[in-house]
């Protein structure tokens, strides 16, 4: 492998809707720069990218896959990112990774729904953006109509640098508009493509207000001037080029290799991230010249016979092999042991990562997703990555009894690899619970639990996740008395309750003066509350958003005791609880449906009926797209009624808003179905 620098590399992340073939550009462009010897292709099972059994049986990209090559002297690495919006966390990895995301639009789809999210992901890190029409080589094309869309959706930045010679079955090449156009080029697209050329170079030097007040005087702009000026404007995010591209037909690939090796911001373009010191807090900036080693894990991966493979971005420094270096979140040191360059499912040793650059550490079990890797010296901890909240949930349990210890373990592991995918255990219903951003989500993830794991489960839907708060003010005096003829029991507490703000949480106030309550039972009162706060007051759920004020009580001096007063303040909170209006809090979900003009009243007629608040409307070419606000209990399972609704011709994301009320002539019915569980499951432990 040949040596490189930092401004050699070029870290870029192919994002965008399904579909949009970015599998075949990156397959394209991995045999073009002859990183591998064949073409491999989506349909047959056979490409770099796609090596996962599930993704070879569902010809589509379900995992972020990290790829390289080198194109005269520009080392690239290529980070494939799953398009459907199922995975969008592992397109949010490879965002975070890189420093250009590449956003592949299908040239007869058009912008989709995810084509707006992954730009939103990226434009929010502030990633320098480029965009390829891919597969232009199809039948019954409107490039034209296409390019406005893309201007009206994601603005005027967005400027052609490559333009097609011909369109759909009739492609004959790309042609590069930022080098001189072709001598052999017919005479309409010379005029046509020097049109298009002038309008690239006007936007380049807008970046450069001396270049652009010498091109506007008419003064010459040299070709040195123009590409610095190009670069410049894509790395400030003034410039959005776009390209063609048909890897099928291998056109377009070179010119855009030419394209990224040229403009394509390196490391040293990246922008400072701010960081803190590990213990005490204090900024610290992290910048590819710092004199520093940082070093950021933006993907995990767990496997029974490769093991765990941390993939990380260095941002500082370098990473050599037989190192030690701290992660600032366990503040434990990790020998480094061999460190590898990805290819796919394939992993090469090598005696360094520079600054910059993209690699694999193997077996290095405590490294999790956004952990940062550094000098003990010097520990620095970066922000976390921020995914999107996993929406919906599946209980679930193991069909073979045996099989109890394992699926922890393993379910365990898949959340170690996929960070929108969650799982946890509900204290009142003892349900294992897993989550995911939809329904192919998770029943990927059980395909995965299946096969890597070799646990099989059965599921159903779980309980919504509701929460219990007050609205009004409640005051309550408990005395807890016990004599059990040997030593007694004696507390009595007066306290009061109050809502707290919205998402504040929990307050606990020690009111009390002159001794009524002795100080080293106030921590046992305050443990009593958080006890009943954790499995609910009205229908058994967490009790959140409260203040507790202690302001007066007794004790004896023989008979009182931590336990006494745990049990006294349990339940006058109780009592103060149900005196001061309690309500149940629902969580609502932010939806996004996404569906042909025709599908407009039915899905509109049926949000309103599921107490769906319409926020919004988008068009997205020949789709629209319906913004709502919508109870977690009313959408469970959209999917299955989405497809029924539209015959399978709709989208939809969910992401979690706020929690609000239930409203009152529902909350009754939730709370007796609450109680019949419990009493259910009294019953059946007595039996």
């Amino acid at each position: 492998m040949g040596k490189y620098e930092t401004k050699d590399l070029r870290n870029i992340v192919l994002i965008g809707h399904g579909d949009a073939a970015k599998t075949s550009l990156a397959e394209s462009m991995l045999f073009k720069a002859g990183a591998t010897s064949r073409l491999g292709k989506v349909e047959e099972g056979s490409t770099v990218s796609d090596f996962d059994p599930e993704e070879k049986e569902r010809r589509y990209s379900i995992d972020l896959a990290v790829l390289h090559c080198n194109w005269k002297g520009a080392e690239l690495n290529i980070l494939d990112a799953p398009g459907y919006p199922d995975f969008i966390g592992e397109a949010i990895s490879g965002i975070a990774a890189a420093d250009l995301a590449v956003v592949v639009i299908n040239a007869a789809a058009g912008v989709m729904v995810n084509t707006r999210k992954v730009w939103d992901y990226a434009k929010g890190r502030g990633l320098p953006r480029c965009i390829v029409i891919n597969k232009i080589d199809q039948e019954n094309l409107d490039i034209n109509a296409l390019l406005d869309s893309i201007r009206e959706t994601f603005g005027d930045s967005c400027v052609q640098a490559s333009a097609p010679v011909g369109i759909g079955p009739g492609l004959k090449a790309i042609v590069d508009l930022v080098s001189p156009l072709p001598a052999d080029l017919p005479a309409d697209l010379k005029g046509q493509f020097g049109k298009l050329r002038e309008k690239l170079i006007e936007r380049a030097v807008e970046a450069d207000d001396k270049l652009l007040e010498k091109y506007l005087e008419g003064g010459e702009v040299s070709k040195e001037e123009t590409d610095r000026s190009l670069r410049v404007a894509i790395a400030s995010n003034k410039l959005v080029p776009i390209m063609f591209a048909a890897p099928r037909k291998e056109l377009g690939v070179g010119e855009l290799l030419d394209f990224l090796g040229r403009f394509a911001p390196s490391p040293l373009d990246a922008a400072p991230i701010k960081g803190q010191h590990a213990d005490t807090g204090a900024e610290l900036v992290v910048a590819p010249t710092a004199p520093m080693l940082c070093v950021r894990a933006f993907k995990v991966t767990s496997d029974p016979f490769v093991g765990k493979i941390s993939y990380v971005r260095v941002l500082a420094g370098a990473l050599v092999p037989d190192s030690t270096v701290m992660n600032s979140r366990t503040k434990r040191n990790e020998k480094i042991g061999k460190v590898l360059r990805p290819m796919g499912k394939e992993f090469v040793p090598v005696d360094r990562l520079v600054t910059g650059d993209v690699g694999a550490l193997a077996k290095i079990e405590e490294i999790a997703v956004s952990d940062t890797l550094c000098d003990a010296a010097l520990p620095v901890k970066l922000p976390e990555i921020s995914f999107p909240t996993s929406m919906v949930s599946l209980a679930v349990e193991p069909k073979s009894r045996g099989d109890e210890q394992r699926i922890s373990q393993s379910l365990a592991k898949l959340a170690d690899s996929d960070q929108t995918f969650k799982f946890t255990r509900d204290r009142q219903t003892s349900e294992m619970i897993i989550s995911g951003i939809s329904n192919l989500h998770l029943d990927v993830a059980i395909n995965r639990l299946k096969r890597r794991f070799e646990v099989q489960v059965v599921t159903k839907s779980p309980k919504i996740p509701y929460k219990e708060t007050i609205v009004g003010k409640g005051d309550a005096t408990y005395r807890h008395k016990k004599q059990t003829g040997g030593a007694g029991q004696f507390a009595e507490v007066w306290l009061r309750v109050e809502p707290a703000e919205r998402g504040k949480g929990f307050e606990f106030v020690n009111d009390v003066y002159g001794g009524a309550i002795p100080l080293q039972f106030i921590p046992s009162i305050e443990k009593g509350v958080k006890n009943v706060m954790e499995t609910g007051v009205l229908a058994g759920y967490p009790v959140v958003d409260v203040k507790v004020s202690v302001y007066d009580g007794k004790d004896h001096p023989v008979d009182s005791k931590d336990i006494a007063f745990q049990i006294a303040g349990r339940e006058a909170f109780k009592l103060a609880f149900a005196a001061a209006r309690p309500v149940l809090l629902e969580p609502i979900a932010n939806l996004e449906v996404t569906i042909p003009m025709k599908f407009m009243g039915s899905i509109t007629s049926d949000l309103n009926s599921r107490r769906g608040r319409i926020l919004g409307m988008d068009s997205l070419g020949s789709l629209q797209v319906i913004k709502a606000q919508i109870p977690l209990s009313e959408v469970t399972n959209y999917s299955t009624e989405l497809r029924s609704i539209t015959g399978g011709e709709a989208s939809y994301s969910l992401e979690l808003s706020h929690y609000d009320a239930v409203p009152a002539h529902l909350t009754q019915n939730i709370v007796e179905k609450s109680k019949a569980g419990k009493d259910k499951g009294s019953t059946s432990s007595k039996e």
